[in-house]
């Protein structure tokens, strides 16, 4: 199968914030989410569910899911690596319990 170079790469992220930790971690999103443009990042959707949202969950509920899309891959890898955004990880590690990130190319 051949790969489309001009598909995008999308990006769920579920969030599961450490109780308290609130503050912090909109402090790292207010940092960090204003580097996607520089490396050709979009954010679709920016989600805080209620717990009312979920039918049958069966881990717990992530405080925060977002969909955000890179022009490519590489885009992605450079934003991971974006100097500006890593002195912010700091915040991250103290404010985020875990996360899932699932990629998908269309």
């Amino acid at each position: 199968m051949e790969t489309n170079t001009s598909e995008r790469l999308y990006i769920t992220l579920l969030l599961f914030v450490k109780s308290g930790k609130e503050d912090v971690f909109l402090e790292y999103e207010a940092a960090v989410l204003p580097i996607l443009p520089k490396y050709n990042g979009m954010l679709h959707h920016r989600i805080r569910p209620e717990q009312t949202a979920y039918i049958q969950p069966t881990e717990s509920i992530p405080y925060e899911i977002h969909l955000v899309s890179f022009a490519s891959t590489t885009d992605f890898e450079n934003y991971r690596q974006d100097s500006e955004r890593k002195q912010y990880t700091p915040l991250f590690q103290e404010s985020v319990e875990k996360f899932c990130l699932l990629r998908e190319r269309r």
